[in-house]
C-alpha cells in the first residue's frame, strides 16, 4: 500500500490532501473521500488505505484549506464527551463559512485532480463521505452527473439541500442513516426523493447508532455498524466502478 501527501490546486490556492492507493504497476478506479467535520487525521488515514487495500485509488482532501494545512485546529487523540464540545465549537466558524458555491467550486477541484493522477484509471469516479463530508460528496454527485458513478454518505446531513437537489443525482446511492439523526419521516423524504431521481440506491437506518458511529477516535462508534459500512459500500462500489487490467483485488469486506 502506498500513501501519499499532495497538494490539490483550487481557485483558491492549494489544498493538502491525503492519498492512499495500491502499489506495483497498474491504474485503479478512483475514490473521493469527504473526511467528518474533524478533518483528516490519523482515523481517515487508516479508513482510506482500507479501503484502497481493496483495489482503489483514495483520495482525501482537506475541504478547510482556506484555513491552513489538516488539522486545522488541535485535535485530542480521543475526541470523547468532555473534548467534544470545545472542538465542535471550534469548528463551527470552519463549517459555516463552507458555502455551498465554495463546496462546488473545489468538487471541480478535486475531481479534475483525481481523474489526472497516472494511477488513476479511466472512467467514472466515486464520492464517499461521512458526517458533513457525506453532505458535501452528494453535492459533488449532483453537480458531475457524468463524472460520478457512486454515492456513498454515512450520518450525514443529505436532506438538506432539499428533496429537488437528492431528486437529480444520478448516481447509484447509498446512504446509511445514524438512528439518532432522523426520524422515519424524514428518511420517508430522503427515499421518496431518491425514488423521483429513479436510479438505484439503498438508504437505511442503521440499528442503535448515533451520529458519527464510523468513527473510532470518538463516543459515537459502534464496531457493528462500521462493518455494515463496509459492507454497503464495497460492493456499491464493485457494481459502478470500471475495474482496470490490474487494479488488484475487490475483494470483500474486512473483518
Amino acid at each position: 500500500m502506498l500513501t501519499k501527501t499532495l497538494r490539490i490546486p483550487t481557485a483558491d490556492g492549494p489544498a493538502d490532501a491525503f492519498a492512499a492507493f495500491p502499489g506495483g504497476e497498474g491504474r485503479h478506479p478512483g475514490v473521493l473521500m469527504y473526511a467528518d467535520g474533524f478533518g483528516i487525521r490519523r482515523v481517515l488515514r487508516e479508513m482510506a488505505r482500507e479501503l484502497a487495500g481493496h483495489g482503489y485509488y483514495v483520495l482525501v482532501p482537506n475541504f478547510f484549506y482556506r484555513h491552513g494545512p489538516a488539522p486545522v485546529i488541535r485535535l485530542p487523540e480521543y475526541i470523547g464527551e468532555q473534548a467534544r464540545g470545545a472542538v465542535v465549537a471550534e469548528l463551527m466558524p470552519l463549517i459555516e463559512a463552507h458555502t455551498t458555491e465554495r463546496v462546488l467550486r473545489d468538487a471541480d477541484a478535486y475531481l479534475t485532480f483525481l481523474t489526472a493522477q497516472p494511477e488513476v484509471s479511466a472512467g467514472p469516479v466515486a464520492v464517499t463521505g461521512y458526517c458533513i463530508g457525506g453532505l458535501l460528496a452528494t453535492r459533488t454527485a449532483v453537480a458531475h452527473p457524468g463524472k460520478v458513478a457512486a454515492l456513498a454518505a454515512f450520518h450525514a446531513p443529505v436532506g438538506a439541500d432539499g428533496s429537488d437537489s437528492l431528486s437529480q443525482v444520478t448516481a447509484e446511492v447509498h446512504f446509511g442513516h445514524a438512528a439518532g439523526d432522523l426520524t422515519p419521516a424524514a428518511l420517508g423524504g430522503i427515499n421518496q426523493a431518491l425514488d423521483a431521481a429513479g436510479v438505484g440506491y439503498t438508504s437505511e437506518i442503521y440499528p442503535g447508532t448515533v451520529h458519527g458511529f464510523t468513527m473510532s477516535d470518538t463516543d459515537a462508534f459502534d464496531a457493528a455498524a462500521l462493518q455494515l459500512h463496509w459492507d454497503r459500500l464495497l460492493p456499491l462500489l464493485r457494481r459502478t466502478l470500471s475495474r482496470s487490467k490490474n487494479s488488484g483485488d475487490l475483494c470483500e469486506a474486512p473483518e
